[in-house]
């Protein structure tokens, strides 16, 4: 049982990192798509 708690804070931690990673890119893919708008008027 306690395998499986070290093993979810484990997979907790790996989420976080890669919930910052996603912001990140989804920020990066926002700003294009705003610039690809604004240069097509």
């Amino acid at each position: 049982m306690q395998q499986i708690e070290v093993n979810y804070r484990g997979i907790g931690l790996l989420m976080d990192v890669n919930r910052d990673r996603l912001v990140y890119l989804a920020t990066i893919v926002v700003a294009l798509l705003a610039g690809a708008f604004l240069g097509s008027l």
